[in-house]
């Protein structure tokens, strides 16, 4: 290992424990097809084209034979080559993805290299085709450890054979790895999936189809409730609220050029009088119909169309994850028209309800990737030179006022626009991409979009794409996982449980639900003929945030005992006090 005072380049460690993961793979089956094998966040892949498939009991077998590969500290030995000799090694050692790759780098005149795993006898045990970034020698490489197998089409694409991808870790020390295994131990207990399960929140079913939630009552209040709190922050702006169908002729699509370069469409539907549907894939085309269906002035801008309201788009199967990659995709989304003028001072106002967000839900760490043009490949986007600079040279000033922690995304705009997008960081450190603010000059062309000015003349405004949640569902999974379940008050779709000790007590425990009942506050109560202990523990389940446990002493006092689900204290307070609690905590 590197001495502590070196800088450690993980990505090439990381790329290194690929090879010797490669090298260990052909040992044990000498007939695998090699695939790509690249450094990754926290980690590695490697995929391969095996006689069998692996799994994770393989997995101890394969460390072994990797902990001596890299016990021998074989040297990454690299050395260019001609696209002729690529293909003749590579077609000799029977190795055809890496043939294809070899030929079609060739053929875009790059430079091909082989890195060789050389013994210090001279031997060469290992040779692949590839790019470099590796340490000097596998005796450098720091402790790992093999965590799963998954599917991968070659080249990520469906029509290609399905290879076996295996994923691996690897750090600069036994304590970071270890640090790094217990996040993904806590990751586990916090998967929304499982809470969402276990708390009653949401379901999937085969019939429905895959990537559509359904939301049972719980999950629906939680949904509700984030929508009416983005909403209250949005008309404290002056956004205004409007609604639309949730289908389209396709030439609005083709009008906003969509159609043909938007590949998650759903499929066409065509009506019995020949009429070509789309279930929207978006909302802005409809936005800007609505715009042009009134004459406009300046002195009406900006102006803030905002609707929470459902998207469909067809992701692949493989793709579909829980709630945070759906098919139904609800969205807080809000399209502002503005002067020119306006830009800068309309984003840094956006920019300030992001960040009141943030602060509500206790994401204190985020930074803004500026999403720009591929400057290599300008015809996949619509405007100008001087348009697209315009654009993004706003962007940037305005983050800057903003945030100090930002990059630039090259390559990463839409194909109208150059945007914002937020990344925040939860409890566990993971990094989360939220909110998106884009800038559009475009389709104002596109849809002919007119206000007029001061000088009596029509002018184009441009527009903001704003989404501050993104998608609600994905949103709503990040947080149930940011809070492992254990919602704050205002958000929790059970406030309070009401337990009473016995049976004895049940009378006062229906006088404290009415009471509860006509303030609002959600509520359920466990009068099953159960222990105490037995009632706690199952509230302690549902995460509620407090537990009203009802006594002899409670009744007398006309009183709640009042149990703190995250301190566990417990306090004896009164009926009308818990409720002013409960109502205050309850504020958005």
């Amino acid at each position: 290992m590197s001495k502590s005072n070196e800088p450690i380049d993980l990505a090439g460690m990381r790329h290194s424990c690929a090879h010797v993961l490669a090298q260990a793979v052909l040992t044990m089956f000498p007939e695998a097809k090699l695939g790509i094998g690249p450094a990754i966040d926290d980690g590695f892949y490697y995929d391969f084209e095996l006689p069998r498939p692996l799994t994770p009991e393989d997995f101890p077998e394969l460390e072994k034979k990797m902990k001596y590969i890299i016990k021998q500290a074989q040297k990454f030995a690299g050395r260019e080559v001609t696209g002729d000799e690529a293909t003749s090694f590579l077609q000799e050692k029977d190795q055809r993805f890496k043939v294809e790759l070899a030929k079609e780098f060739a053929e875009k005149g790059e430079k091909l290299t082989f890195y060789e795993n050389v013994l210090s006898n001279g031997q060469i045990m290992f040779t692949d085709l590839c790019r470099g970034g590796h340490m000097e020698h596998t005796g450098k490489i720091g402790p790992f450890k093999l965590m799963k197998t998954a599917g991968a089409y070659w080249r990520g694409d469906e029509k290609n054979p399905m290879l076996q991808r295996i994923y691996g870790t690897c750090w600069a020390t036994q304590a970071e790895l270890d640090e790094y295994l217990q996040k993904l131990e806590e990751a586990k207990k916090r998967d929304h999936k499982i809470l969402g399960k276990q708390l009653g929140l949401f379901t999937f079913s085969p019939l429905v189809g895959a990537g559509y939630p359904m939301f049972l009552p719980k999950g629906a209040t939680i949904k509700k409730l984030l929508e009416d709190y983005i909403t209250s922050i949005k008309k404290a702006r002056d956004f205004k609220f409007v609604c639309i169908p949730h289908l389209a002729k396709e030439e609005l699509y083709v009008r906003s050029g969509h159609l043909g370069k938007y590949d998650a469409m759903m499929p066409i539907m065509e009506t019995t009088e020949g009429e070509r549907m789309v279930m929207k894939p978006m909302n802005c085309p409809h936005h800007f119909e609505l715009f042009n269906s009134q004459p406009h002035s300046y002195k009406e801008l900006p102006l803030r169309f905002a609707e929470n309201t459902a998207v469909y788009r067809y992701e692949k199967s493989g793709e579909v994850n829980g709630l945070f990659r759906v098919r139904s995709i609800t969205q807080d989304d809000t399209h502002i028209f503005v002067t020119h003028d306006q830009i800068e001072s309309e984003i840094e106002m956006i920019l300030g309800l992001v960040k009141e967000l943030y602060d509500k839900f206790g994401f204190e760490k985020f930074k803004a990737r500026i999403s720009v043009r591929d400057p290599k490949n300008k015809e996949k986007y619509f405007g100008s030179d001087e348009v697209w600079q315009k654009a993004e040279e706003k962007l940037v000033s305005s983050v800057q006022k903003w945030t100090k922690d930002y990059f630039i995304g090259e390559g990463e705009a839409a194909f109208y626009g150059p945007k914002i997008d937020v990344m925040v960081e939860d409890a566990l450190g993971r990094e989360w991409q939220l909110s998106t603010v884009q800038l559009d000059f475009n389709q104002p062309e596109n849809f002919d979009m007119n206000y007029t000015g001061e000088d009596g003349k029509p002018h184009r405004p441009a527009v903001l794409h704003v989404a501050v949640f993104g998608s609600v569902e994905r949103f709503l999974g990040i947080v149930l996982e940011h809070y492992a379940g254990a919602l704050p008050v205002w958000l929790a779709p059970v406030q309070a449980m009401i337990l009473p000790v016995s049976e004895a007590f049940n009378d006062y425990a229906r006088e404290v639900e009415k009471v509860l009942k006509a303030n609002d506050i959600r509520y359920e109560i466990d009068d099953a003929n159960d222990s105490l202990g037995k009632k706690i523990r199952n509230a302690e389940m549902t995460k509620v945030p407090y537990m009203l446990v009802i006594g002899e002493k409670e009744v007398t006092d006309k009183a709640v005992a009042v149990r703190d689900h995250g301190s566990k204290n417990q306090e004896v307070m009164s009926l009308d006090a818990f409720v002013a609690k409960i109502k205050k905590e309850s504020q958005y």
